[in-house]
């Protein structure tokens, strides 16, 4: 049966109940097998997701790169591919997995761009704080390098999740994984003046008082918000640098570890898995955490 459209969404069931995968992921993996149904439906129709063969999945991959697709997207979408197929074993569907000789391409180590801490102080520096979201964008920014968090993780931070006396967030990582992350005292303070002076007095949209970041609307921030939010003060400043949140995510990672901070310690407050072992985190002392963030972040 050539029915695409009902594995995937099988698939869908199994990256959010059994895998615990993030809304995000989960529609990443989406798209992907969304792009490989389409390709098979529209070259061989009679050839249903539990037939597909190896030969089909290479052609597939071929017209990704006569697209010029980039690697690293390629790479991605054949992750999603192979992770299809080992669901379909799991699931008893196939008893061969077709995906199992896919080739990824080769890719080469790219690093995100970093900001240097003037860089960073500069994009601070030019948010105007007589703006009404003047305070919102400045704490959104002093938390994302404070603190370096994701987006996702910055969108969904909750009032509740604030712990202000002791200099913690407590943030949803990815498979909703929970962690205790420090918050630098300049990012306190600007949070609390965002809380105080403009987030309290507005008026909340039902379903989102729970949320720290709200738009004019009174609703949760969006992702796409925030990447503006940043595009338009990097402009204002006349940096030539593509800057995204992740890129003040790497920037509190380089320049703690260049301070000379403990790899594992850095890791912790990331939510990286360990580099020796992907079955657990590294999990250290929460004071030992924000003695590091004192002694080697410069907005400490």
């Amino acid at each position: 049966m050539n029915d695409w459209a009902s594995y995937i969404l099988q698939f869908q069931h199994y990256l959010k109940i059994e895998r615990s995968l993030s809304k995000n992921s989960i529609l990443a993996y989406q798209q992907d097998m969304q792009k490989l149904s389409r390709f098979m439906e529209n070259n061989f129709p009679e050839t249903g997701p539990k037939e597909v063969k190896l030969q089909h999945l290479r052609y597939f991959v071929n017209g990704l790169a006569e697209l010029e697709i980039s690697a690293f997207t390629q790479a991605r979408i054949i992750s999603g591919i192979k992770a299809f197929y080992k669901f379909l074993m799991y699931e008893d569907k196939i008893n061969e997995d077709p995906a199992q000789l896919l080739e990824t391409p080769k890719l080469g180590r790219k690093l995100p761009d970093t900001l240097s801490y003037e860089e960073i102080n500069q994009i601070l520096e030019s948010i105007p704080l007589g703006e009404p979201e003047g305070h919102r964008n400045r704490a959104i920014l002093e938390i994302l390098y404070s603190s370096g968090l994701r987006v996702s993780e910055l969108t969904d931070l909750k009032l509740g999740n604030i712990y202000a006396d002791v200099g913690f967030l407590r943030v949803i990582g990815k498979g909703n994984k929970e962690r205790l992350v420090p918050i630098g005292r300049d990012a306190l303070k600007y949070l609390k003046l965002y809380l105080e002076e403009f987030r309290n007095y507005m008026q909340v949209a039902k379903g989102h008082e729970q949320f720290v970041f709200l738009n004019r609307r009174g609703k949760k921030l969006s992702r796409v918000m925030v990447f503006l939010i940043i595009k338009k003060q990097v402009e204002a400043i006349g940096l030539n640098k593509n800057v995204s949140p992740h890129t003040f995510r790497h920037s509190f990672a380089t320049h703690l570890i260049e301070g000379g901070a403990d790899l594992r310690a850095v890791q912790e407050m990331l939510g990286h898995e360990s580099i020796t072992t992907t079955e657990i985190y590294t999990h250290l002392d929460r004071e030992y955490l924000r003695q590091v963030l004192n002694e080697f972040h410069p907005r400490k």
